[in-house]
């Protein structure tokens, strides 16, 4: 059974970092691609970045460009999202998802490039 856990979220001052830290078991994780996606309240859940499973490529949306960047350790099943400088912009849920053997191009941003989901974890950052 595929499990994909997000932690890490809180609460933080505008300016101030936060990392995020998504586990995934039950897959080959040295083949899976992460993807981080995030929903503020009232609106539609958002790509934020796709992290492919070879290192190869980094996708970022433009408003996190020079302010987030993802790292993996695989030994622990592990991807994390640094981010820095957070404003109250930045405030939503955060979810991450798996996808085994996606290369990140294309639609990286959408949705339905992705197979399996975690319940996502709650950043607030307060002005």
């Amino acid at each position: 059974q595929v499990q994909v856990v997000e932690s890490g979220g809180g609460t933080v001052e505008t300016g101030g970092p936060l990392r995020l830290s998504c586990t995934v078991s039950g897959l080959t994780f040295d083949y899976v691609s992460v993807g981080w996606f995030r929903q503020a309240s009232g609106k539609e859940r958002e790509g934020v970045l796709c992290a492919a499973w070879n290192g190869d490529l980094t996708n970022y949306v433009d408003f996190v460009k020079g302010r987030f960047t993802s790292s993996r350790d695989n030994a622990k099943n592990t991807v994390y999202l640094q981010m820095n400088d957070l404003t109250p912009e930045d405030t939503a849920m955060y979810f991450c998802a798996a996808a085994p053997y996606y290369n990140c191009k294309g639609s990286w941003w959408s949705r339905r490039e992705y197979t399996y989901w975690g319940q996502g974890t709650q950043v607030t950052v307060s002005s």
